[in-house]
């Protein structure tokens, strides 16, 4: 019977680990994720960054919290990511900076400017330079490796 208890709780440990491992990965992400959002922020804005972002979680919220300046609703905000899809009709009608985390998102709505998204476990930063000068952003020398020009957008 002790040899049983014994095995059962080696057995237990082990997964136990990987599962602490996935979300401390998790975690990591999510900080580069905050990291790059607030860098890029403030390189858009000529005054101090204020991001909304829709339906984050409590545990992003922690994370962002370190690098942002989060508001609580899109009108006190003059940056806005969008990383689930749906913005709220309170953001609908407002004249702000919207950035999103997912590629065709960008390309079939004007009002994104940029995008940051991960595609085979690398982080991609995007900038659409036509949607740059329309919002009248002029974005430091480091970041044109990462403007594209687009025909027909």
């Amino acid at each position: 019977m002790k040899i049983l208890i014994f095995l059962f709780t080696v057995f237990a440990l082990s997964y136990g680990n990987q599962y602490v491992f996935l979300v401390n990965k998790y975690d990591k992400e999510i900080e580069l994720e905050a990291k790059i959002i607030s860098k890029i922020a403030m390189a858009s804005l000529n005054e101090s960054a204020k991001i909304f972002i829709p339906n984050i979680s409590k545990q992003e919220q922690k994370v962002y919290s370190k690098y942002l300046n989060l508001a609580q609703d899109c009108e006190s905000a003059n940056f806005v990511y969008n990383k689930n899809g749906s913005i709220e009709t309170s953001c609908q009608n407002i004249n702000k900076l919207f950035f999103t985390n997912n590629y065709r998102r960008l390309i079939s709505n004007e009002r994104y400017y940029g995008a940051f998204f991960w595609n085979k476990s690398r982080p991609n930063i995007v900038f659409i330079k036509k949607r740059l000068k329309k919002n009248s952003i002029v974005l430091s020398d480091e970041y044109a490796p990462y403007i594209e020009e687009l025909d027909g957008l």
